[in-house]
């Protein structure tokens, strides 16, 4: 088993390296050219600037019992396809009850911003989002350890 990390934009790398090296489990940084990451306790990939090569690059390596962390709704519906666990920054899995309606609401969104709607943006992060990420992240973990 390895966590792969979708490190742009991702403010939890670093409590994810943390908990995977608990767990004595690879953990791999993935980025493009825009971005440096460079943390003890895991791997760093970097990959092209271009739409989604991050994303094609942790679908074309991921395999089935692997744990992605990413906020990418399309790249958590590829892995999710490919029998990967998924979770967000917040501590949300996804999976085959939600994704669906999470791509329906991303489509839904860039229709109005296409119109000229606009939305607020995202409030900022608080300690009980890491905490709530840190305790999914383990309970996944713990999970698939004694499945």
């Amino acid at each position: 088993m390895t966590i792969y990390i979708d490190a742009d934009g991702c403010p939890v790398v670093d409590i994810t390296i943390k908990i995977a090296n608990m767990y004595n489990i690879d953990c791999v940084i993935y980025c493009d050219t825009s971005h440096f990451f460079d943390r003890d306790g895991a791997e760093t990939v970097t990959v092209s600037k271009g739409a989604d090569s991050v994303d094609f690059a942790i679908v074309n390596r991921v395999h089935p019992g692997d744990i992605v962390v990413t906020q990418d709704y399309g790249l958590a519906a590829m892995c999710i396809v490919r029998m990967a666990a998924t979770i967000s920054q917040n501590g949300l899995i996804y999976d085959e009850t939600n994704i669906d309606h999470l791509l329906l609401r991303r489509y839904a969104a860039k229709k109005i911003r296409l119109s000229g709607g606009r939305f607020n943006g995202s409030a900022k992060r608080t300690n009980d989002q890491d905490k709530a990420f840190e305790y999914t992240l383990m309970k996944l973990l713990e999970d698939k350890i004694n499945a």
